[in-house]
């Protein structure tokens, strides 16, 4: 069978920048800094202090109140971002076959507030929810949505940590690729800005532990320190060229190529030498049929902390050679903080609107990299330029490595 093209139709994101993806995609063109002191508990006694959390987020613009009130706060973003993603595809479910269409929005973690509750209801001597359980396991992402669109297909959650999101739109893109689907919901949701989620992160010496807002995630600076916790969903439809083509759906941009590698290496450090990651971003542009000086531009997984930025800039050279000083490169991250399993779906849609308002945006709070951090990572300001085809990478622990290739459609 000859292997299907696979399109973007619609997207969605709830993030700590915006509750849809306009104003997402503005405050990243403005340059604007979702960091800020954490409000969802107290951090008397924290050495963290900062997150980025989503603001004004009312689930009841998207279910009611008796389904909100059985999901996490997880997988209410993922459901808000799901609504907006299908309302821009123009998907009607009552067109569609729902054995072909499929979901695949994952979470690193799940719910961790729902454990954190109902531990204390145990140690109480109070009742265990019977809700516990199947509000807090994170393949609740994907299921809600399912049940609020009716969509019977596929529907999965893989779990590989800060690449579980990326990951997700890979396989997606691989399961229409390959026949077993018409449509696929992919992307990514996490909510742990919570006790047990930050002093986790704290005690790994993953966080940053500045206070001040404007330089706490500054990905390939010098002076970085950790990353900044972030929260929220993105999620994408993705969808078979012809099926598109044939109901009528704007296509936003093509997705060509996945690479997905392990480095077998450390629980939480990349390899050394970037060749796990760098394998990745090989293995998806061999797939894209493309080189490395077609690669216009990297959203890079950049989350802040030391080794992953040192790795993941040797890990663009042992991918690209002489081409990695010639590709822009930034971080979303340094605005929005770490999703976790979320990043993957919010920067897929940043390479996607990258692409279409040919503009990549600064990576905020970095001014200055060190000797062997010396490739163009957007300091100062964004760059204008016309973008054909555009790479985003996340990495998880355990060694996961997730490439995603996107281009500008072309018939």
């Amino acid at each position: 069978m000859e292997p299907k093209r696979v399109v973007v139709t619609g997207m969605g994101a709830i993030t700590p920048l915006g509750n849809d993806v306009e104003s997402f995609w503005n405050g990243l063109v403005e340059g604007r800094n979702a960091v800020g002191p954490i409000t969802r508990f107290d951090t008397t006694g924290y050495k963290v202090k900062l997150a980025a959390e989503v603001k004004d987020f009312d689930p009841l613009k998207y279910m009611d109140f008796k389904t909100a009130k059985r999901m996490e706060l997880f997988s209410q973003f993922a459901v808000a971002a799901s609504c907006e993603a299908v309302t821009q595809a123009g998907l009607d479910m009552e067109k569609e076959d729902p054995y072909r269409v499929g979901v695949i929005v994952s979470s690193g973690i799940g719910s961790m507030q729902a454990t954190e509750r109902e531990h204390k209801n145990l140690l109480e001597g109070k009742k265990v929810s019977p809700f516990y359980i199947p509000m807090m396991i994170s393949n609740m992402a994907s299921a809600s949505i399912a049940m609020k669109f009716g969509m019977k297909g596929k529907n999965i959650d893989i779990v590989t940590a800060c690449a579980s999101g990326s990951h997700s739109i890979g396989d997606a893109f691989k399961t229409i690729k390959f026949g077993d689907a018409d449509v696929m919901l992919a992307g990514g949701a996490e909510a742990a800005v919570c006790p047990l989620g930050v002093s986790g992160f704290t005690s790994l010496t993953a966080l940053s532990t500045n206070e001040d807002p404007e330089t706490a995630s500054r990905p390939f600076d010098k002076n970085r320190d950790g990353f900044v916790i972030g929260e929220g969903s993105g999620v994408v439809v993705l969808e078979e060229l012809q099926h598109a083509k044939a109901r009528g759906a704007k296509i936003l941009a093509e997705v060509v190529g996945y690479g997905a590698t392990n480095d077998a290496f450390h629980i939480t450090s990349p390899a050394e030498d970037g060749s796990g990651a760098g394998m990745a971003m090989k293995i998806a542009m061999k797939e894209a049929g493309i080189g490395p000086s077609d690669v216009d531009y990297i959203n890079a997984h950049g989350t802040s902390t030391h080794h992953n930025d040192l790795f993941e800039t040797r890990a663009i050279k042992f991918a690209f050679g002489d081409e990695a000083k010639k590709v822009a490169i930034n971080s979303t991250k340094s605005m929005i903080g770490h999703l976790l399993g979320g990043a993957g779906g919010v920067e897929f849609i940043v390479m996607v609107k990258s692409i279409e308002n040919s503009y990549v945006h600064v990576t905020q709070g970095s001014t200055e990299s060190e000797e062997e951090l010396d490739l163009d990572y957007t300091f100062g300001s964004g760059k204008h330029m016309d973008i054909t085809y555009a790479m985003s990478n996340n990495l998880g622990f355990g060694g996961h490595n997730a490439t995603v290739i996107v281009k500008k459609y072309e018939e």
